[in-house]
């Protein structure tokens, strides 16, 4: 079966990366196709999970507006179908990448999967734009792989057949303890991971912090950043906030955070640094869909920055907990877990054990997808 994978943020090549090494160890023709939604940050995780892209369109610009972007995918992408011809183009999530992707290989006939499919809050504009691209992606689809008993609810009570939906787990922690696998290795050395050695202090509890959604841009994230200099008073505490690129973002946290006591503002890093920070981390405030699913198995506390999520497994198990952007909500919570919080025993992360990729595997060598 010829595939194409196509990806362009760094959290989808994050979860589609374990997928690319499975399909290859299972002698599948496979072909990468990657937009470059995100730049530097997608070519670090390409680096560190060594898979070379195919086809790079590199159709991200400043200030692009949604519009720009989504019709620059599908007509670039045209070209990257008509030339490879795939039996199966491989997208995931919620991105403007795979929402056009899956339109345009849906124009051409060629059928597609959408991994982490099934994922909704209803609410279009929460998170926007992802909502609205999962749902018009599991529109055309025709095979979607569901993380989660929830998310396969989701997509039968959309009319979704049942011999279409596979539940797979969550790739993402496949890539989790792949990185966790590398980063711990006696012989294996980051220069990053070394430098935040040197700046963390370790009597302190560390606050990771991180942010990017649309819906949170202007008061929600004066809010949070308002919330995380009250925190910052605390002498026990260190907050490590790796800034989000986007000056909707960067802009704000600057202005409030920087050069003030225990609060370490630092670029992006790369995903196993992100990885060994995580490791370091008491709790982690953030916006951020895969991290709510990454930290359960690494027992991490998530304060999840939002008043609604796609991923309510994580928040009915106890492992996240919404807070919204309440100035209020987020520091009395955050206080709460620093003087209460000591694990989470022997609870399960509902996400997955790391063998979704296998299980996407089995169904694929076993079911034709020509009906």
């Amino acid at each position: 079966m010829k595939t194409l994978l196509c990806f362009g943020t760094r959290p989808e090549a994050i979860k589609m990366a374990p997928l690319y090494h499975e399909l290859q160890k299972n002698n599948f023709e496979v072909k990468v196709c990657v937009t470059a939604q995100h730049r530097e940050m997608l070519d670090q995780v390409l680096d560190f999970f060594e898979i070379i892209p195919d086809y790079d369109l590199d159709l991200m610009q400043p200030n692009q507006s949604l519009n720009e972007l989504s019709a620059k995918i599908l007509l670039k992408i045209n070209e990257v179908l008509m030339q490879e011809k795939p039996d199966l183009v491989l997208i995931h999530g919620d991105t403007t990448t795979s929402s056009m992707v899956a339109l345009a290989s849906f124009h051409m006939g060629i059928k597609t999967g959408h991994i982490e499919a099934g994922l909704r809050t209803y609410n279009k504009n929460a998170p926007f734009p992802e909502e609205i691209n999962r749902q018009i992606t599991s529109r055309v689809a025709d095979v979607h792989f569901s993380p989660t008993q929830q998310a396969t609810q989701n997509l039968l009570q959309e009319g979704i057949s049942s011999d279409r939906i596979v539940e797979t787990s969550n790739t993402v922690v496949d890539a989790l303890l792949w990185t966790i696998n590398k980063i711990d290795s006696d012989d294996y050395k980051h220069p990053e991971i070394e430098t935040l050695k040197n700046m963390i202090s370790k009597d302190k509890k560390v606050i990771l912090v991180t942010g990017h959604r649309r819906e949170n841009f202007g008061e929600g994230m004066k809010n949070i950043c308002e919330a995380l200099l009250d925190i910052s008073k605390r002498e026990d505490v260190i907050i490590v906030y790796p800034v989000h690129l986007n000056p909707n973002v960067k802009d704000v946290v600057y202005q409030l955070l920087s050069g003030k006591d225990n609060i370490l503002l630092i670029d992006p890093v790369s995903y196993p640094a992100f990885i060994w920070l995580m490791q370091q981390s008491f709790l982690i405030v953030s916006d951020s869909g895969g991290i709510q699913e990454e930290a359960p198995s690494l027992g991490k506390p998530v304060l999840v920055t939002r008043t609604i999520s796609e991923r309510p497994e994580g928040v009915t198990a106890g492992f996240s907990k919404l807070v919204g952007t309440d100035k209020v909500n987020i520091v009395n919570t955050v206080k709460e877990f620093l003087e209460k919080f000591n694990g989470f025993g022997n609870k399960l992360n509902p996400y997955g054990n790391g063998n979704a990729s296998r299980n996407i595997i089995d169904f694929l060598k076993k079911n034709s997808l020509n009906k």
